[in-house]
């Protein structure tokens, strides 16, 4: 795997991480169908991101719109952890004093963030899920009793007709909340601006017709974009493109670089169930992910406080 570029002064460097997996969709792989970390391949024309080189529904009516920032999740009942096969409580991370700065953006574009610029010292991690195919009953329990805080970056025709089941996630009072990830899944780069502009805007409006509220974030499909998908999201009222530098396998964690976590990274699962997890179902496979997390002595932070 190769090793991400590196944050400059101010800026977030485009990554050669692609892993050499053949990748046929969200749906169809047990293996990762997005890719970690920056795209090499992302394509953006040279000086319009900011960074000076060539980068790359059910029918239920609207929900009552909910403020963007979610408060940090309490703390997990007593016993919670035990029960679902964690030796100890989970650590969350306070809600910050204030947003951390970005890199900015070209006039025109959203900035891309894969990693969150926390404070020295802090050892803090996100838990973001795509796309929204298993509908879980016993994920919602797991993630009540946790307090789990996720970012779920939502595909309309995944996830759509179970718009229902990620509502009760995001109610749960955990700091979840309901993100973009396309109309129906294409890999943005390969379209027009126009093309492009439809999934995404489409999918805000979904989202606002359903949950009362349009999301800040965009998860491109595949991990994939060019400089048309940074001016689409800024044009479809989105803050910022968000990546990932781990992904969660079926039993363990692939990094963007190196063999571990490092702070401020924002982790990516999916909603998957058995037939995609070779037997496994969605809460154990997150229980293995946040027993890695654990291991390594991070403790989990909501991303929308930090976006």
């Amino acid at each position: 795997m190769k090793h991400a570029r590196r944050l400059t002064a101010g800026t977030l460097a485009a990554g050669a991480l692609a892993l050499t997996l053949a990748v046929t969709g969200c749906a169809q792989s047990v293996d990762p169908i997005e890719r970690l970390g920056r795209k090499a391949t992302a394509d953006v024309t040279d000086g319009q991101d900011g960074r000076g080189g060539k980068n790359g529904n059910d029918g239920g009516g609207p929900k009552a719109a909910r403020p963007h920032a979610s408060p940090s999740p309490s703390a997990p009942r007593p016993g919670a952890h035990k029960a679902w096969g964690l030796d100890r409580p989970l650590e969350f991370a306070p809600k910050p004093a204030g947003r951390p700065a970005l890199p900015a953006a070209a006039p025109g574009r959203v900035p891309v963030v894969d990693r969150i610029p926390v404070p020295a010292g802090e050892k803090t991690v996100f838990l973001t899920f795509d796309d929204g195919a298993e509908r879980d009953p016993q994920f919602l329990k797991m993630a009540a009793d946790l307090r789990l805080p996720i970012s779920m970056f939502l595909t309309h025709s995944v996830a759509g007709p179970g718009y229902d089941h990620f509502g009760r996630l995001r109610d749960l009072g955990t700091g979840s909340a309901i993100q973009n990830h396309s109309l129906t899944h294409p890999n943005l780069r390969t379209l027009p601006y126009a093309a492009q502009k439809a999934e995404i805007c489409g999918q805000q409006e979904q989202l606002q017709k359903r949950f009362g509220e349009r999301p800040r974030l965009l998860r491109p499909p595949f991990g994939n974009y060019n400089d048309d998908t940074l001016r689409a999201a800024k044009d479809c009222g989105l803050s910022s493109v968000v990546l990932w530098r781990a992904s969660m396998q079926i039993n363990d964690l692939r990094y963007a670089e190196g063999d571990a976590l490092r702070p401020g990274d924002i982790v990516l699962a999916h909603f998957r169930g058995p037939s995609e997890l070779k037997g496994a179902t969605l809460t154990e496979m997150t229980t293995r992910m946040l027993r890695r997390i654990q291991e390594q002595g991070y403790r989990i932070g909501v991303l929308e406080d930090y976006l």
